[in-house]
């Protein structure tokens, strides 16, 4: 759960924008389609600004014009199903990026 009293909505943002490729449209290394485009949901003006002005930002400085990502405002939302749930947790592939 986000707690903006521990980390703010821009460092989120940034690390974001350092922790996936925000040039593929729809897509996420080997796995196509719309469900894995590179999105920002907000939740109300002050961070759809945010989101805009560092989907900007990043745009020029790291990814010379190329973000696909897009800035949407938030809808319902679903949990994904139970085995997709704490994939980290239940993976080997974290050691390999923690270890």
């Amino acid at each position: 759960m986000y707690d903006p009293e521990k980390v703010s909505y821009k460092t989120l943002l940034e690390f974001f924008y350092k922790m996936h490729d925000p040039t593929t449209a729809n897509r996420q290394g080997p796995d196509v389609g719309s469900q894995y485009r590179s999105a920002i949901f907000y939740h109300n003006p002050q961070q759809e600004k945010e989101a805009k002005e560092v989907t900007e930002q990043v745009n020029k400085q790291w990814w010379k014009g190329q973000v696909a990502t897009q800035v949407l405002p938030a809808a319902e939302w679903y949990d994904a199903e139970t085995y997709h749930q704490l994939y980290l947790d239940k993976s080997t592939y974290k050691w390999n990026i923690l270890n």
